[in-house]
């Protein structure tokens, strides 16, 4: 009689235990669901962020393509690299 009771009891713990698990698995899932909407909403997935930070990235190389080709960077860096392999101008 012992064991049978003892038996009843594992059973009942487990499905007191198989319960909690399914009623958090009943609360997470839609926490988990609300957590993809919000990644939706990061500027990286948003498709006019990705725009306008490809459109930043262009005029960003835009303007130090055009500051290395100036003569006063052009001349600075002759200047430079005559000085730096130890032949003098």
């Amino acid at each position: 009689m012992g064991s049978l009771r003892k038996a009843l009891i594992v059973v009942a713990m487990l499905g007191a235990g198989a319960g909690v698990g399914s009623a958090l698995f009943a609360l997470v899932t839609p926490g988990e669901l609300q957590k993809q909407a919000m990644l939706k909403d990061i500027p990286e997935q948003d498709p006019r962020r990705r725009d306008e930070a490809a459109r930043t990235q262009q005029l960003i190389m835009a303007t130090l393509q055009e500051s290395v080709a100036t003569q006063e960077n052009v001349a600075w860096r002759k200047n430079w690299m005559v000085s730096g392999s130890g032949r003098s101008t």
